[in-house]
């Protein structure tokens, strides 16, 4: 309980941290190139990010876009904007805050890309509209993302994959949908980028498949 509470702490002093003790996180809604960034580059948001691996990794990866791990918790939080000041990655935000709430922070249009990177499976009936691919946060990403912008999923969880993949063919407003299985035995591997989140190396040590999936609208 200590160390976190001084994560708290730290993360309070952190300019590329916007939680709600910041005046920037009333204000920040559509004005994340102009205010935050302050460049007119691509934005992609990690949902539910934990400890940021992704938006990290993709940080340094693509200089010229801009990154946002989003998670309502803190500690987790820490780790990635630790990481981000360390390796002066000027291009990796993150925001504290629940995913439903998203909506407060960005304008329609505003995101390019949406990453869902190892999203809590949910495996209970009654918490399956709290899935992020459920059709309430789908709806979400379609507002908030510009034309053409795609939304990736990758995970261990089969029901989760399976769920998603039916969820996601049963519209009619979907593009270039592509899926697999095995992302490492696919030859949709190279959009992963080959990051590896701690979660996804847990699992790949007890033998499960990565599947990943991606689309636009």
């Amino acid at each position: 309980m200590k160390r976190k509470l001084e994560r708290f702490k730290i993360i309070e002093e952190r300019s590329n941290v916007i939680e709600p003790t910041k005046p920037i996180y009333e204000a920040i809604k559509g004005k994340w190139r102009a205010e935050y960034f302050k460049n007119d580059q691509p934005i992609t948001v990690e949902l539910a990010c934990g400890r940021g691996e992704y938006s990290v990794g993709l940080g340094r990866l693509f200089p010229g876009k801009n990154f946002i791990g989003v998670d309502v918790k803190g500690e987790r939080i820490w780790k990635g904007s630790t990481i981000a000041i360390e390796e002066n990655l000027q291009n990796v935000a993150f925001l504290r805050t629940h995913i439903l709430m998203i909506e407060k922070f960005f304008e329609p249009g505003e995101i390019d890309e949406v990453w869902l990177t190892f999203p809590d499976p949910r495996p209970t009936k009654r918490d399956i509209k709290r899935r992020l691919t459920s059709p309430r946060f789908i709806e979400m990403y379609k507002r908030l993302l510009k034309p053409g912008g795609y939304v990736r999923l990758k995970t261990d969880n089969t029901p989760l994959y399976e769920y998603s993949l039916e969820e996601i063919q049963n519209r009619n407003d979907i593009h270039e949908l592509k899926f697999t299985s095995d992302v490492y035995a696919s030859e949709l591997r190279p959009e992963c980028f080959d990051i590896k989140t701690r979660y996804e190396e847990a699992f790949a040590a007890k033998g499960e498949t990565i599947k990943y999936l991606r689309f636009h609208f």
